[in-house]
């Protein structure tokens, strides 16, 4: 009788956490809605002024970090936040955090920062949630919540469900998927990629058709082309991580960080090809997919200009840089191997976001939901490479492992 009773609680749990979804889904998805098309307004506006906004990017830094360090509270953690109130340090997300985190991004894509547009969507998506947490009477209550407002934040934001359901149950503790929140992520993650469709949200979906023959040969030269994703993801996320960290100890104060560190960045991005590596990257990521021009060091400079811009206080994200990083480096390493740039810049895509966000499974969906699924098992091969590779290291600096790596001093002392 207790296991009967328990079967009905759960199925309780679950339809509750479904109509929420759709709850959350909805909102989630309309937020993301009005922040990815003004986003795309701001950009084309700045682009029709050639690189001039560019000399802007010193300005943009100070008015971000100003807003951010006079009014911004604990809204300043971004991410952090939402993974402190995962973890049970903190457990109020304020709905403050959407508007700073849409304007700072807003202001970062005007000016022609290098930065995605991911962090925001999750931090929408998580706020959201998080509401609703803190008005349900259910034990673990943010636990259930988070990973459903962050699957909604992606999908709204990138419209692939799949993988947005995938890497919001991988990405707060890497290794661990908490299938009692599968079903009512994937309903507020296909409600709210709906939802910003409707409302004239372009899809991320990119028209491909490239073949590459299965055989003993190709797994080997996936093999080898996962092994360079993994280590550039790797080195993206350290040195993200290493020159935040320096940066700060070197401007303690934050607008004079912006001010100074915005000064190089806006003369890097105007000398380096007049703003070629300004916004997420979405130019170039089209260029190598297509087999169109793409330079040996386009990779290289947009993860160094993507780095300088998180570290001089501007907003957005890292997750579509990194799509940029493996596209790039792509297009330029497959063809050293024998593979077609284009198709090694699509496994790219989705390889060096596995390694740069300690994700397996997200990522290979989303290399599929954006190219297709035939190209399913050249991107499982690949993307798992990329993942072992990494050594545990992510974006996300508060990323916890199921299965942590230890270090030779932690080995010896076991």
């Amino acid at each position: 009788m207790q296991d009967l009773t328990d079967i009905f609680q759960s199925i309780k749990i679950q339809a509750l956490l479904c109509i929420l979804g759709v709850v959350i889904g909805v909102i989630t998805g309309s937020i993301d809605a009005l922040f990815g098309i003004v986003l795309e307004k701001l950009t084309e506006f700045r682009q029709g002024f050639g690189w001039i906004f560019l000399l802007a990017i010193p300005i943009g830094a100070y008015i971000v970090s100003l807003l951010y360090y006079k009014f911004g509270g604990v809204c300043k953690k971004g991410m952090g936040l939402v993974f402190e109130v995962e973890e049970g340090k903190a457990k109020t997300i304020p709905l403050l955090l959407i508007p700073f985190a849409i304007v700072g991004t807003w202001i970062t894509h005007l000016v022609g920062g290098s930065a995605g547009r991911e962090g925001v969507a999750m931090q929408i998506g998580a706020t959201v949630s998080n509401w609703f947490a803190n008005k349900v009477q259910l034990e673990n209550a943010s636990r259930y919540f988070l990973p459903i407002g962050m699957a909604a934040g992606f999908a709204g934001l990138f419209q692939t469900p799949l993988s947005s359901v995938l890497f919001a149950m991988e990405v707060m503790v890497a290794g661990e998927i908490r299938y009692p929140i599968l079903l009512p992520s994937l309903v507020a993650s296909f409600v709210a990629a709906n939802t910003s469709a409707f409302l004239g949200l372009p899809s991320s979906a990119i028209s491909f058709d490239g073949s590459l023959v299965w055989n003993g040969h190709t797994v080997l030269l996936l093999v080898l082309l996962g092994v360079l994703f993994g280590i550039a993801g790797l080195a993206f996320s350290y040195y993200m991580h290493a020159a935040q960290h320096k940066a700060a100890q070197i401007f303690p104060n934050p607008m004079r960080k912006a001010v100074i560190l915005g000064c190089i960045l806006s003369i890097l991005l105007i000398v380096l090809h007049f703003g070629r590596y300004s916004g997420a990257g979405g130019n170039l990521i089209a260029d190598a997919v297509s087999g169109k021009r793409i330079y040996a060091y386009d990779w290289f400079l947009k993860a160094v200009l993507t780095i300088l811009t998180m570290s001089c206080g501007l907003m957005g994200g890292e997750v579509v840089p990194l799509f940029t990083i493996g596209a790039t480096l792509g297009a330029v390493a497959g063809p050293l191997l024998g593979i077609n740039g284009a198709f090694a810049a699509m496994l790219g895509y989705a390889a060096v976001f596995a390694a740069g966000t300690n994700t397996f499974f997200a990522a290979m969906f989303v290399g599929a939901e954006v190219f297709g699924f035939q190209y399913m098992p050249y991107l499982f091969v690949v993307c798992a490479v990329a993942y072992a590779c990494n050594k545990n290291g992510s974006i996300y600096s508060l990323q916890k492992s199921l299965f942590p790596r230890r270090n030779k001093k932690e080995e010896e002392n076991a």
